[in-house]
């Protein structure tokens, strides 16, 4: 039979599929490239599980402890009306909407005259009336945390955390890296050093 004869497609040279390469280990991969990949999986590992438990961990921590200051707050200071006593002065360039400090008097609930001294805005005159917030021992202090500031403190410590856990896997794997390149370097030199002078006597024959 000749080749006209033969069947279409049944040609003699058909193209050879093309090998894959085995599977397996690549042969070229050194142990320092096996140990900065298992690092940098342990630190992406780290970064992924070890994030969000630490910020949680964390932001409840601060929460927890800063509604106990609210709770605190809320038992040991009171708000009360006090009579101002003495007209506010104006510090020289201060704002017009700036608090000054004047005299103030209040009766407790003991019955007792009390005076002190707080910040109050410069439109109050003489005798007017003020509400100011005094603790148990009937001196004027700062009002009372809230639960807004526990929440703030919270999620504020939980981001602070985050971004701390982040920076530290960063610098981790940056390290890793470094110490590896510093170890691939000594051993290039030390190889180069062994086949530099039968390279260099090739061209000295």
């Amino acid at each position: 039979m000749s080749a006209q004869d033969q069947p279409r497609g049944s040609g003699l040279h058909r193209p050879q599929r093309a090998k894959h390469p085995p599977e397996g280990p690549n042969p070229l991969t050194r142990r320092s490239d096996r140990v900065e990949t298992w690092c940098s999986r342990l630190l992406l590992g780290v970064l992924f599980l070890g994030l969000p438990a630490a910020s949680v961990s964390a932001g409840t921590a601060a929460h927890d402890s800063t509604m106990r200051t609210v709770r605190a707050h809320a038992t040991e200071r009171f708000q009360t009306t006090a009579q101002v006593t003495s007209a506010p002065e104006a510090a020289p360039g201060s704002a017009a909407d700036e608090k000054q400090k004047v005299q103030l008097r209040w009766t407790d609930d003991d019955g007792r005259q009390r005076t002190g001294t707080a910040r109050v805005p410069q439109d109050e005159t003489v005798g007017s009336t003020v509400r100011i917030w005094v603790d148990r021992e009937g001196n004027v202090t700062t009002p009372p945390m809230s639960a807004s500031n526990a929440h703030a403190t919270g999620w504020l410590m939980g981001g602070m955390t985050a971004a701390g856990v982040y920076a530290a896997v960063l610098a981790a794997r940056r390290g890793v890296s470094l110490a590896l390149d510093r170890r691939r370097y000594a051993q290039w030199d030390a190889e180069w050093d062994r086949v530099e002078p039968l390279w260099s006597a090739r061209f000295h024959r």
